[in-house]
């Protein structure tokens, strides 16, 4: 975390969350969602106007993924100052980037790098990595350098259901969601 932002954190300690407004794709983009973008719709599984709109200030992004955590809930936020701004996610928390043989170096979309523990695979075919730093899914680009790793036995992958990963690996895809009440 920033230096900046945890100054921003003693110095107004008490501002509220902020939730629904940011949100990450499968292929780690991420996405401003205004008033609009979410009344048309979830993040997630929703009409491509429910995304919002896709970040493209490189700052910017930068300054999210340097910022970027989980709270003991498994809901992932940006530390934006004193505020946390809870992320709508597409798929995974993190998404991963493979580098290419032989060492099939793994790297977050935050640009951090990892060490893998675990490869998961769904009914779908994705390959999915647990790491030191989270849970998260292979960027579709570099499947061929995942499938390489598998073949040559340096990860074997554990079958799981996509319904059940949230759950399984202590993550939750909208905490936007989790905060309405019915009335």
């Amino acid at each position: 975390m920033d230096d900046i932002v945890r100054q921003a954190i003693a110095k107004w300690p008490n501002v509220p969350h902020c939730f629904g407004w940011l949100g990450l794709d499968a292929r780690g983009n991420w996405y401003m969602r205004d008033d609009k973008a979410q009344a048309a719709g979830p993040f997630a599984g929703g009409p491509a106007a429910g995304k919002g709109s896709l970040l493209k200030h490189d700052k910017l992004i930068d300054f999210i993924a340097r910022n970027y955590e989980s709270d003991p809930a498994g809901q992932w936020f940006f530390q934006n100052g004193p505020q946390r701004v809870y992320v709508e996610l597409e798929a995974t928390p993190l998404v991963w980037r493979i580098g290419n043989a032989p060492d099939f170096s793994v790297t977050a979309h935050t640009g951090r790098s990892a060490r893998v523990q675990r490869c998961i695979l769904d009914e779908h075919g994705r390959v999915y990595l647990e790491t030191d730093l989270g849970f998260g899914l292979v960027h579709t680009q570099d499947m061929v350098q995942a499938s390489d790793a598998i073949e040559q036995g340096l990860w074997v992958p554990a079958e799981v259901t996509t319904s059940d990963l949230p759950r399984r690996f202590s993550y939750v895809r909208s905490p936007a969601a989790g905060r309405k009440t019915s009335t």
